[in-house]
């Protein structure tokens, strides 16, 4: 762990950028283990959350203003986001508003989350600034986790690697046949 945290430190201002390409094209847990570099010294807390909600927020504007402009065809024709397109406008059609701070969450979803929204009546002030909240919520939750468990994460992590990573594969299985079997039934 060390080590990784060597490395973040020697590309402090890179690693800004790639936290920000990463949180502008998806969700993930980078953002949670970069609020852990900032807890453990490796980069500046408010840097990092700069860097994921500004990622976070621009990403999406962009798709937003993408399938505006496009017009849903640009997404039918490409049969591998088609399906998740898909889903993703049954849930704003079911969710509504809410969807907008709930899509950024479930993995896979966040790419094409803000697409069927581009397709709705909503206005872009609307948007933009439901998508402002949306995204300083999900920062705060990813990064702020990070910074705040990330002692007792290294703690753990270091001292029982093997049964962490065992429970950790469980926990994500779970979880994913959980959200894929919510997703199936939406369809």
């Amino acid at each position: 762990m060390e080590t990784f945290l060597d490395f973040i430190r020697d590309y402090g201002v890179l690693s800004y950028s790639l936290l920000f390409a990463y949180c502008a094209l998806k969700s993930g847990a980078l953002p949670l283990f970069a609020g852990y570099a900032a807890q453990a010294g490796a980069l500046d807390v408010s840097w990092v959350a700069a860097s994921v909600f500004a990622g976070g927020y621009l990403g999406d504007e962009a798709r937003f203003f993408a399938i505006r402009h496009y017009g849903a065809v640009a997404i039918e024709s490409r049969p591998r986001f088609s399906n998740a397109f898909k889903k993703a406008k049954k849930l704003f059609d079911r969710y509504g508003v809410a969807y907008i701070f709930l899509y950024r969450y479930p993995k896979g979803l966040r790419t094409v989350g803000a697409l069927p929204i581009g397709l709705t009546n909503i206005s872009w002030r609307r948007f933009t600034a439901l998508n402002a909240a949306s995204a300083a919520l999900w920062t705060s939750i990813l990064v702020g986790s990070g910074y705040l468990f990330g002692e007792s994460i290294g703690y753990v992590v270091n001292d029982n690697w093997g049964v962490f990573s065992v429970a950790l594969l469980g926990i994500f299985l779970l979880l994913s046949f959980i959200v894929w079997r919510r997703l199936a039934k939406i369809e």
